[in-house]
C-alpha cells in the first residue's frame, strides 16, 4: 500500500471533497500509477485524523468517477484506465468566472441534476449484459432499423403505458441518445417545412439553448410561475415544456395550464414537444401522468434512463405520432445509423425482468431520504433561505435571502462539495436571485455539515 501525501484545509470545510480532489490531481498528474493499492480507510483516517466516514466518502466519490476501483479481498486500486486520462493541473475548486456567465460545476460530468452514480446496479446489469451475449443471435449485432430494437421497443411501450399513461404503440416509439439528441432529431425534421418558433420555459438550463438554437429553432421564453408556464402568453409553432418537474423551479403543470395548453395545440394545429424530466421522482405523491396521453396526435413525449440509471448509458426514447415517428426515425438512420444494440437488448432485459422498477424503488426512497435531510439542515441554520418546488427530482430551488449575491453562493457551496447553479444565467426576464443544487450524491449525514459550512462562508459575504 501507498503512503500518501494529501494536504487539508481543516478550517475550509468538505473535508471528503479534499481528500478526493487531492487523489485525483496525484492520479491525473502520475504520481499515483495505475493499480497502485490505496491505504484501507480506516488507516488513512487515523495518518490524517479525520473520521472513517470522510475517507470512505472521498473513496466513493473517485470509484463512481472511475478514477479507483474497489474489490473485496483486494482493496481499494487506482483504475488501469486511469494513465489514459489526460494529465492536467487544473484546480480542483470552479475558476472565477466572467460577470454575468454561468458558474458550473468543478467537474465535467457533475451537475444539479446528476444522479447518485456509485448506486448504479452493477451486478444486475451486468446480468442482463451477459444475458444478451449469450442469448442473441449473431445478426442481432449487424446494422439494425435505425428506429431502435423490436424487443426495447416492446417493452418501453407497456412500460410507458403502465407508469406514465402513455398512449404509445411500439412502432410510434424511436430510441435515441437521450433526451438531447431526441430533441434535436424532432427539431430538425420539424424544420424542414421553414423557420421555427419554438416557445421555451423561463426560466431554463442554459445549456438547452444551443442545442435547440443549432437544431433550427428560433426560441420564444415564455415565463413560469407557481403553475408552469404561463400558456396565456405562448406564441409560436411548438413549446417545450416539463410538466412533471420544470428545471430549474421545480414546479409542476398544473392541470388547468395541461386544459389550456392541450387547446393551443389544436386550436393552431401546433405541436407539443413534452420532455418527461424527473418524472421517475416524485415523493409527495405519485406522479401525474404525462400529456402524451392525453393528446397522443399533438404531444411528442421524449425520456430517458439518464437520471433513473446513468447519463453515460446514452439511451433515451421518443413516442411521436405516426408520421413524425417515421420521419425521426429515417432522419436517425441519416445522422449515425441508430444506437448501440447490446445495450438496447440489456435495457429491455433489465425492464422485462423487473430489475428497472426495482432500482427506481431503491433509489426514490434514498433520494426523498437525502432532500428531506438537506431542506431540513436549511430550515434549521438557514430559514432565511425559501425552498420552492415540489418533493421530487434530483434539486432543490433556492430563493436567496435579500443582499446575497447568486455568484458568491454559488462558489462557497461549491468548495463545499454542493453541486450548484446559479439561476440568473437561466432567466430571459428578471427575477430573485436563486440558485439550484443537486442532493442526489449529498449523503444524508453530511447535510447539516455542508449547510453550516454554507452559512459560515456567506455571514461575510452579503453586498448591499
Amino acid at each position: 500500500m501507498a503512503d500518501l501525501h494529501i494536504r487539508i484545509n481543516r478550517d475550509g470545510g468538505g473535508i471528503a471533497g479534499q481528500i478526493a480532489a487531492e487523489l485525483r490531481e496525484s492520479i491525473r498528474g502520475g504520481r499515483l500509477t495505475p493499480g497502485t493499492r490505496l491505504p484501507a480507510t480506516r488507516d488513512l483516517a487515523t495518518d490524517l485524523q479525520v473520521s472513517r466516514g470522510v475517507v470512505v466518502e472521498a473513496y466513493e466519490q473517485l470509484v463512481a468517477e472511475g478514477f479507483l476501483v474497489s474489490r473485496v479481498g483486494v482493496g481499494t486500486q487506482v483504475t488501469p484506465k486511469a494513465a489514459a486520462r489526460p494529465v492536467t493541473r487544473a484546480s480542483p475548486r470552479p475558476e472565477p468566472a466572467r460577470p454575468g456567465a454561468p458558474v458550473c460545476a468543478p467537474y465535467y460530468g457533475h451537475r444539479p441534476t446528476s444522479p447518485d452514480l456509485s448506486h448504479f446496479p452493477r451486478e444486475r446489469w451486468l446480468a442482463a449484459v451477459r444475458h444478451v451475449l449469450t442469448t442473441v443471435p449473431s445478426e442481432a449485432l449487424d446494422y439494425g432499423d435505425p428506429g431502435g430494437v423490436p424487443e426495447l421497443r416492446e417493452e418501453l411501450a407497456g412500460y410507458l403505458r403502465r407508469v406514465r399513461a402513455a398512449d404509445v404503440r411500439p412502432e410510434n416509439l424511436v430510441i435515441v441518445g437521450g433526451v438531447a439528441q431526441g430533441l434535436s432529431l424532432v427539431l430538425h425534421v420539424l424544420s424542414r417545412k421553414g423557420p421555427l418558433q419554438l416557445a421555451v420555459e423561463d426560466p431554463t438550463s442554459h445549456r438547452q439553448a444551443p442545442l435547440l438554437r443549432r437544431a433550427g429553432a428560433h426560441l420564444v421564453p415564455v415565463p413560469v410561475d407557481e403553475e408552469g408556464l404561463d400558456v396565456r402568453r405562448l406564441s409560436g409553432d411548438a413549446v417545450l415544456v416539463t410538466p412533471a418537474h420544470q428545471y430549474p423551479t421545480g414546479v409542476v403543470l398544473s392541470p388547468p395550464r395541461r386544459a389550456a395548453l392541450m387547446e393551443w395545440a389544436y386550436a393552431g394545429d401546433r405541436t407539443i414537444l413534452e420532455d418527461d424530466y424527473d418524472a421517475e421522482f416524485r415523493f409527495d405523491r405519485d406522479p401525474v401522468g404525462c400529456l402524451q396521453g392525453l393528446a397522443p396526435d399533438r404531444v411528442i413525449l421524449s425520456g430517458s434512463v439518464s437520471k433513473a440509471m446513468a447519463p453515460g448509458l446514452r439511451l433515451g426514447w421518443l413516442a411521436a405520432p405516426p408520421d413524425l415517428a417515421e420521419a425521426v426515425r429515417r432522419a436517425r438512420g441519416e445522422l449515425d445509423l441508430g444506437s448501440p444494440v447490446i445495450e438496447q437488448y440489456a435495457l429491455a432485459h433489465f425492464l422485462r425482468t423487473g430489475g428497472y422498477d426495482k432500482h427506481l424503488r431503491r433509489m426514490r426512497r434514498e433520494y426523498r431520504r437525502r432532500r428531506d435531510a438537506l431542506v431540513r439542515a436549511l430550515a434549521e441554520e438557514l430559514p432565511e433561505i425559501r425552498v420552492k418546488g415540489i418533493e421530487a427530482g434530483l434539486h432543490v430551488y433556492l430563493e436567496l435571502p435579500d443582499g446575497w449575491d447568486e455568484l458568491k453562493t454559488t462558489r462557497a457551496a461549491q468548495e463545499l462539495g454542493l453541486s450548484t447553479e446559479p439561476v440568473g444565467p437561466m432567466r430571459d426576464s428578471p427575477g430573485p436571485a436563486a440558485v439550484v443544487v443537486g442532493f442526489a450524491r449529498l449523503p444524508a449525514h453530511k447535510a447539516f455539515e455542508a449547510v453550516r459550512g454554507l452559512k459560515v462562508r456567506m455571514s461575510g459575504q452579503k453586498v448591499d
